[in-house]
């Protein structure tokens, strides 16, 4: 098939355009500064005489873009999109059901409340991991000694300024207390998100007295869903991080690989950033034990980082996500934990028996290798797209 990319900086994308191109595609990028607003005709333009004459048989994307989505309408092209962003509001875009969309998204939850609210263009689908990193990374002697941990976490511990939920500077003392014990509550549960629906009718005029709702939305997503999600969930990601990583460092020797440069984990060892295509797998098939915490906004959905720490051949300790359970065995391929206590009693046994946690990286890693490469999630998207 001829096939149009959507080239931006996302991850995994020199692996899918190898991927198709060895299951016999032709594949021609196409970028444009502009490929994520709302509006702009510089980018319909120019993505439409980019097209020209060429026939393509699909454009494809990771993430859903409404610009793409609008051109490909225009021109009568099937566009996949595949979404690994959470929360992700331009599927709430009106243009999510222009006819050209198939749009996946790797959340079941999130999957199931779009189709329930009338969109049924939207499917499911797991994220592909890449299993050949390590074949193409030589790490020097100052990186081996830095990528290598007992306890590790990569990513974000979403305490930058920007976050949304401390711009809330104006609220009542009686919402702000509402917030809070909202959010309090929601960390002692894994496996359901209530944060939409416990959003009241008065908690959601306040917040929009202080942070409009019309100055943010951008197509029929719900005040709830917006102010819960971009707003509530963020804050509760970083508190629980926080709270986290914290009881780890305490009784652990935690390695955090993060942007963040403050105190925020006091015994943490911070060892900075890693690159995502050469260091990471690197560190995850050298860390005796990855975690994985989950942004609170992805409902039930495997997130990518579970998937490439598996990839790499790495042992993936994760709260609990349901979407899991669909493709992998807890205590065979991975585990889970339900609690910090419970978390540090696992991660003292786990440390103690190397064995047992090497059989069970092996397994998860078998697992991604066999039935999450990249071949296989194109097969199976083909096959909705062209049934």
């Amino acid at each position: 098939m001829q096939i149009l990319f959507i080239d931006w900086s996302c991850y995994g994308k020199q692996n899918v355009i190898q991927t198709l191109q060895e299951m016999g595609h032709t594949v021609r990028s196409f970028s444009h500064p502009d490929y994520n607003h709302m509006k702009s005709s510089s980018f319909e333009q120019t993505l439409e005489q980019f097209i020209g004459d060429t026939y393509y048989d699909l454009c494809f994307s990771f993430n859903y873009f409404p610009l793409v989505s609008n051109v490909c309408q225009k021109l009568d092209l099937k566009y996949i999109s595949v979404t690994y962003d959470s929360p992700y509001v331009f599927l709430y875009s009106p243009t999510i059901l222009n006819k050209v969309n198939y749009a996946f998204t790797f959340d079941k939850q999130e999957c199931l409340s779009l189709r329930n609210g009338g969109i049924s263009n939207i499917y499911y689908t797991p994220l592909p991991a890449n299993t050949l990193h390590l074949a193409h990374f030589s790490p020097n002697a100052e990186q081996k000694k830095r990528l290598h941990a007992d306890v590790s976490f990569v990513g974000s511990l979403y305490t930058e300024k920007h976050n949304l939920y401390d711009k809330l500077i104006n609220l009542s003392d009686y919402a702000k207390g509402y917030l809070e014990g909202m959010m309090q509550s929601q960390l002692k549960v894994h496996g359901y998100n209530f944060l939409e629906e416990a959003l009241s009718p008065d908690i959601l005029a306040e917040l929009n007295r202080v942070i409009p709702f019309e100055g943010i939305r951008s197509g029929a997503e719900t005040p709830n869903y917006l102010y819960a999600n971009y707003f509530l969930c963020r804050k509760l990601t970083a508190m629980e991080r926080q709270q986290t990583l914290s009881a780890v460092a305490d009784n652990a020797n935690l390695n955090l690989y993060t942007w963040a440069k403050d105190s925020a984990v006091p015994n943490a060892n911070y060892m900075g950033s890693v690159d995502y295509h050469t260091e990471m797998p690197y560190l995850f098939a050298n860390s005796k034990i990855n975690l994985n915490i989950t942004l609170r906004s992805i409902k039930s959905g495997i997130p990518l980082r579970a998937l490439d720490i598996m990839g790499a051949g790495g042992f993936l300790m994760t709260n609990f996500q349901e979407d899991f359970l669909d493709y992998f065995i807890p205590g065979e391929d991975f585990i889970y934990y339900e609690s910090n206590e419970d978390l540090i009693d696992k991660i003292h046994y786990l440390l103690e028996h190397d064995n047992e946690r090497l059989e069970i990286a092996h397994n998860g890693y078998e697992k991604v290798k066999a039935n999450h490469n990249c071949r296989i999630f194109f097969e199976n998207i083909f096959n909705i797209v062209f049934q």
